[in-house]
């Protein structure tokens, strides 16, 4: 087995909360490895509302939750934090000399001083289709995400769900281009939807040229022949069940939130959330540390400004695990030559 990465910090979870703890912890020059279960970074704000609008992020009157993403992400580029996407992490161990090897779902194994876990409300896993049988076919036929559109070109596409995952995959598969479907039917109990009002109206424009189909009603169960999936049978509110034919199924039922390892590694817990000073945001292990949603203390308030003032005061007191002989000093973005240096920004004049 090959040795694990060594790294200063591990961040686990990569929404709003963990993507400013990268950058609180290279202003520190603490470098970090991110890992998360979603295939992209921006936790909630890309998986419940990428298009819908955040109005209390300070300087941003405005944003969506992709903007606030990818602004994020950019601030953090200068640190060039590693990413581990699509994985969960499964154990978190203390070592002899004190560090963490922390060990992914995939097999990645990082060697770290300090773990910062910003997890929000717990991994997100989709919620999955109850129809009996049916989970025969995930991952070959049916699938919770969309990790390569282009394998669904030319298929017999059918989309489940109401929002804005579940248009903008339909509405994309419909459009003209490389990745477009032979059919595609978007499946919902109503004529009802949740999405951006934009991707609504592009859906039902769609529709009306033919370019997809709409079916209201629920899935009771399927037609196979010789071990594959070939017709979808939904039953629509007039009680009728129709066969839809389907090579790919897309539900997007939403996601569950969940905890999952977090729980087991003896860490403080109160209601399934980590409990935190409000002076280090430290867990009751020392040297792992609680950002964002994931973590409770008095008065605590589930916003994202308040996880970005968590995420500063957890990244200087790492530094006593990561610089444990080193007296850190405060500085400022507007005024440090070693933070410009860090950020590759060039300070304006103030003459």
């Amino acid at each position: 087995m090959a040795p694990p990465l060594e790294t200063d910090a591990v961040v686990i979870g990569a929404g709003p909360a963990g993507l400013f703890q990268v950058f609180e912890l290279g202003l520190l020059e603490i470098r970090a490895h991110v890992i998360d279960t979603l295939p992209m970074p921006g936790g909630q704000c890309i998986e419940l509302y990428p298009d819908k609008p955040i109005y209390d992020i300070p300087g941003l009157p405005f944003c969506t939750g992709r903007e606030l993403t990818d602004r994020l992400l950019q601030q953090i580029q200068p640190f060039g934090a590693t990413f581990h996407l699509n994985q969960e992490v499964a154990s978190v161990q203390r070592q002899a000399d004190q560090r963490f090897l922390v060990q992914t779902s995939q097999g990645t194994r990082l060697l770290s001083k300090t773990v910062f876990i910003a997890g929000g409300v717990g991994a997100f896993q989709p919620r999955t289709l109850k129809v009996p049988g049916l989970e025969r076919f995930h991952d070959q036929q049916v699938f919770y995400r969309v990790r390569d559109p282009a394998a669904f070109a030319d298929q017999h596409l059918v989309v489940m769900g109401d929002d804005d995952t579940a248009l903008g995959w339909a509405v994309n598969f419909a459009q003209d281009g490389p990745q477009q479907a032979r059919s595609v039917t978007l499946l919902h109990r109503r004529d009802a939807f949740r999405a951006a009002p934009a991707t609504v109206e592009r859906m039902r424009e769609l529709r009306k040229s033919g370019a997809m189909r709409f079916v209201a009603g629920q899935i009771l169960g399927f037609e196979e022949a010789q071990g594959t999936l070939t017709h979808l049978l939904v039953m629509g509110p007039d009680d009728r069940t129709q066969a839809v034919p389907v090579d790919s199924l897309l539900p997007f039922l939403g996601l569950s939130p969940k905890l999952g390892p977090i729980a087991q590694w003896g860490l403080a817990l109160e209601r399934k959330q980590l409990v935190v000073d409000t002076e280090k945001f430290e867990t009751s292990e020392p040297g792992i540390f609680a950002v964002g949603d994931v973590n409770t203390y008095p008065g605590k308030k589930k916003l994202i400004v308040c996880g970005f003032h968590e995420a500063t005061l957890a990244a200087y007191a790492a530094c006593a695990y990561v610089f444990p002989d080193e007296k850190v000093q405060l500085q400022y973005t507007t005024t440090s030559p070693r933070l410009h240096q860090l950020l590759g920004v060039t300070p304006l004049s103030t003459n």
